[in-house]
């Protein structure tokens, strides 16, 4: 079955009905299936849950929603050429009532064997290939993509998933989340291993965790970065949102989880030491990085140097030490470079390899210079929640002896918390502070302004604040407003090349504008 894009495999391996019922637990056959057909007459080639997508030889899932229940797209799923439903048992009432003559899988959960099921119809894809997932708040994607590079320093064929993008042996391909749904997920896998990539990494959400969109995925090495406030919106407190963490390295109550065969975890803040004592807890096999403490690898010896390179060294349980380069700025970048190294080093990649792999890799969006020949300078950085977005000012502050100033706003949607929280982060540390927008999405935009905006103003002695709702305005303010040696830091978004309004994503990159900004102000000089 030929495919147009490089989301699924264009040779999958395929399961029957019965196999699938067989090897994930909980999945039955239902006694409403399609009169007279035999379970292991079905075979599956693939798997959706999403009804547009569907293709000839698909299993589709058809899950409970929040406004509506997902079988109610069966019918436009099998009309594409869906040869079965999972489902749930209000699910295959919606089915019956519908006239959908297909076989039909039950599930009391079906959203939590999404992955399993279509594991089992791609043949296991992450058993097949060294997968590595990465977890944490801050550093998922800095830290993928210098492990991206160290596995393939060896020339290994390798993988990507995450917030930026997936790459597949080379080739980018279009996503729509940080972890995708689990039959997406299987699908990407299973392309990899067609294409030939041996060596895979992967950001792995809290939520993809929770939702147990990574079930039926075996990952050979799992990582943590660090845990601060994010996504409070969806996890009532940080506990919860720690546990959904957790569950890429030790079992649930139930037994179950994604658990990772190898951890690498940094114990550079306590979540990580708490993940770290969970780990040892569980008796499975463990290795700690760090940057300010004890642990069973640790980088010090650190040089920053103009050109934003740091040099620092690595040294393991035994002693050894490997002198490495990372290209980016910050303290952070240190751990997330130290902690890249570790796991390339558990995923069977040599440390020296690993070292020169990392030597010159550039992370879209995270400390992003924008160069136009200005006299100061400008950077693009994705920090969106306030620990991140005080990493980068203390940072570009250790760049500069210039004054800094800083446009942020706060998503819409998300986490209320933060709001005041990304304001006083950024009025403790910056001169000025422009209030601007992020992604209102459904919400009032001078609402969210003024959450942050409040919490800017309430630093004691803290920078200037100004609010400007227009963020293309902002950046154009932010730019005129620098003087030779000073910082502008467009913070929040990042790599994102839109901005969504009011359930509208309109065209906008933070990157592109800010090098507008200062075209048009090189030209009026």
């Amino acid at each position: 079955m030929p495919q147009t894009t490089l989301t699924r495999p264009a040779h999958p391996r395929g399961a029957t009905l019965t196999e699938i019922a067989a090897q994930v637990p909980g999945v039955s056959s239902a006694p409403t299936a399609a009169a007279g057909v035999d379970a292991d007459s079905v075979r599956c080639s693939g798997a959706t849950i999403r009804a547009q997508d569907a293709l000839p030889g698909d299993l589709f899932c058809g899950v409970p929603g929040n406004t509506t229940h997902g079988a109610r797209f069966a019918p436009e799923a099998v009309a594409a050429g869906a040869v079965a439903v999972l489902t749930d048992a209000a699910g295959a009432q919606v089915l019956a009532e519908a006239g959908v003559d297909v076989p039909v899988l039950l599930h009391d959960d079906p959203r939590s064997v999404l992955g399993p099921a279509a594991a089992v119809i791609y043949g296991a894809p992450s058993s097949r290939m060294t997968l590595v997932g990465i977890t944490g708040t801050s550093g998922k994607t800095t830290t993928s993509f210098l492990v991206e590079a160290a596995l393939g320093s060896t020339q290994a064929t390798t993988g990507l998933i995450g917030t930026v993008g997936t790459r597949i042996a080379g080739v980018d391909v279009p996503t729509s989340l940080t972890t995708p749904e689990g039959t997406a997920l299987q699908g990407l896998f299973a392309s990899m291993v067609e294409r030939g990539v041996t060596s895979a990494v992967m950001e792995v959400s809290s939520h993809a965790l929770s939702q147990n969109r990574v079930g039926g995925t075996r990952f050979a090495v799992g990582a943590f970065t660090n845990l601060s406030q994010d996504h409070l919106d969806y996890h009532p407190t940080m506990e919860d949102y720690f546990a959904a963490k957790a569950l890429l390295f030790v079992p649930d109550e139930s037994g179950d989880g994604p658990v990772c065969e190898q951890a690498v975890i940094c114990v550079d803040d306590e979540w990580g030491n708490r993940m770290a004592d969970l780990r040892r807890a569980a008796g499975l096999p463990l290795v700690t990085v760090a940057t300010t403490g004890p642990a069973d690898w640790t980088a010090g010896a650190v040089s920053a140097h103009a050109d934003g390179t740091q040099r620092f060294t690595l040294t393991g349980p035994g002693g050894q030490t490997y002198a490495a380069t990372v290209g980016l700025p910050g303290a952070y970048n240190v751990a997330n470079a130290a902690l890249a190294l570790v796991i390339a080093h558990e995923a069977g990649v040599p440390l020296a390899d690993a070292v020169r792999g990392i030597g010159a890799v550039a992370v879209p969006g995270r400390v992003q210079r924008i160069d136009r020949g200005q006299d100061f300078l400008a950077v693009v950085d994705y920090a969106h929640k306030p620990a991140a977005l005080d990493a980068v000012i203390a940072t570009l502050r250790g760049q500069t002896a210039g004054r800094i100033a800083v446009v942020v706003g706060a998503g819409g949607d998300r986490d209320r918390g933060k709001r005041p929280l990304m304001g006083e982060a950024a009025a403790r540390a910056a001169e000025l502070v422009i209030v601007t927008d992020d992604n209102p999405r459904t919400e009032d935009p001078a609402a969210i302004r003024a959450a942050v905006r409040e919490g800017a103003e309430a630093v004691p002695g803290g920078g200037e604040v100004r609010e400007v709702g227009d963020r293309r305005a902002a950046i154009i303010e932010a730019v005129n407003w620098a003087r030779t040696g000073d910082v502008v830091l467009i913070a929040g978004k990042g790599h994102e090349a839109g901005q969504e309004i009011h359930g509208v994503k309109h065209p906008f990159d933070d990157r592109d504008e800010l090098a507008a900004a200062l075209d048009a102000r090189g030209e009026q000089a």
